[in-house]
């Protein structure tokens, strides 16, 4: 049994709410990233992305204690370091998830189990961030068994949570709760009072490294009542079915304040294979800092229609394209390595 944030008042606001500060992770040696070669590539990408951000708000990004020196070189000194022992960088999945209302700031921290304890995965010390992140940022901590991460979850601000069905009900995070059981868990903890079921994500998120059907590659709130869907308009490929099943749901429902839901479709990327593997790049996993929306790039044709589509979906905030494909190649996007703390 938890003890509710909402009934303390307390709620998940929008991303696009102001923020006090994104929170990242800084890639450490892990089953994710195959060599060193591979290690400094990464931390490339994940720096391109906090350098991005600290140009709108503060950054600070969670590094274990022996990589911090480097971590501060590489990042800059806009960019604050602190340091926690870690297993791997998905900030987003282990971090907390901040919360506003009642009277101040405070964080739902969700059990982590390595994305329903897959066997490659480590999950000992990540599964112990987001306390650590609730703490530095003084915020009251609710605490619960329920095993989510943050990536499994989109909210409005208004009562509507978007989420997917082989996430929540995997048998691997879990096991044996029903779809009531999971809802009443998320409205309790998010404030929340209606739930948008997708049945799926994309296909390759069902891979080695991936997570199962995390919604925030499939489909994410982007105002009130508006909903940007990863669209695979090429009839061959298997997502197309998916974008397709999406997009119909989509349509059809209604969020908590009884608006029936618009649909703004991203066409997907036109590359669809890397070294002969499925990839699921997407355009849906933005976001969105003070003034900005950081958008995954993939040096692909769709970068410039995609950022084109969010300029006009977002006029008073620059959109900023950010190459996402090494960050893809291990198992999300920019969405799946930031955490935002909103403003209290």
């Amino acid at each position: 049994m938890s003890n509710f944030p909402a009934a303390d008042g307390f709620s998940m606001p929008a991303e696009w709410a102001p923020h006090e500060r994104t929170w990242m992770a800084w890639p450490s040696p892990s089953v994710t990233f195959e060599d060193d070669a591979d290690l400094e590539e990464s931390r490339d990408a994940w720096g391109e992305v906090a350098r991005t951000i600290a140009r709108f708000e503060p950054v600070t990004v969670v590094a274990r204690p022996q990589d911090a020196p480097q971590a501060r070189d590489w990042l800059g000194s806009r960019v604050e370091v602190v340091t926690a022992p870690l297993d791997d960088a998905w900030m987003r999945d282990m971090g907390p998830t901040f919360l506003t209302g009642g009277g101040g700031l405070a964080a739902a921290d969700w059990t982590f189990n390595g994305w329903g304890a897959q066997e490659w995965a480590a999950w000992e010390h990540d599964s112990g961030i987001g306390a650590l992140v609730a703490e530095w940022a003084g915020a009251r901590r609710y605490a619960t068994s329920f095993v989510n991460e943050g990536g499994g979850i989109h909210v409005d601000g208004e009562g509507t949570v978007l989420l997917t069905e082989t996430v929540q009900l995997d048998p691997g995070r879990n096991p044996g709760w029903t779809r009531e059981q999971v809802e009443r868990e998320l409205h309790g903890f998010l404030g929340t009072t209606q739930a948008i079921w997708l049945s799926r994500g994309l296909t390759a998120d069902y891979g080695r490294f991936g997570t199962r059907g995390h919604v925030d590659i499939v489909a994410a709130f982007v105002r009130p009542g508006v909903v940007v869907v990863h669209s695979q308009q090429d009839p061959a490929h298997p997502d197309h079915a998916v974008s397709q099943e999406v997009i119909g749901r989509l349509r059809a429902s209604t969020d908590a304040r009884g608006r029936q839901l618009e649909v703004v479709e991203l066409p997907a990327p036109e590359v669809q294979r890397v070294d002969g593997e499925l990839v699921d790049y997407s355009y849906v996993n933005h976001y969105l800092c003070n003034g900005a929306v950081i958008l995954c790039a993939f040096d692909d044709p769709a970068d410039k229609i995609n950022a084109t589509i969010f300029q006009e979906l977002f006029p008073d905030r620059e959109v900023v394209l950010v190459d996402a494909r090494t960050i893809f190649a291990h198992g999300g996007g920019i969405h799946c390595i930031t955490q935002q703390q909103p403003k209290a």
